[in-house]
């Protein structure tokens, strides 16, 4: 059996490389903050976008892609700093969308 051992990355299906401006909307009690960003990757459950807002895991968001004229609830997973003012946001969209595939 020998040769490599297959780690999971939380992920279950393949992300498909993919820039486009975006905004996401963040809803609260009390305000609605939208935010620019850029998609760096995509798939039908999710994507990764570059923002320079931070976004706390477990909070709803929606993903609005504005080319497309679309407008995808979706969950933060994670935020990563990447720099001063930069982050990585992975976000869990709320149902699939299998669209994301005919956009590259």
């Amino acid at each position: 059996m020998g040769g490599r051992m297959f780690l999971p990355t939380g992920r279950f299906e393949r992300r498909i490389a993919k820039t486009e401006v975006v905004e996401l909307l963040h809803v609260d009690e009390s305000l609605i903050a939208k935010v620019e960003a850029t998609t760096e990757n995509v798939s039908p459950q999710g994507a990764r976008v570059i923002t320079d807002s931070i976004c706390a895991p477990g909070k709803l968001v929606r993903l609005d892609a504005l080319a497309e004229h679309l407008q995808l609830p979706a969950r933060v997973v994670y935020c990563q700093r990447l720099g001063e003012r930069k982050f990585a946001v992975g976000l869990q969209l709320d149902a699939r969308y299998e669209r994301w595939k005919n956009l590259v």
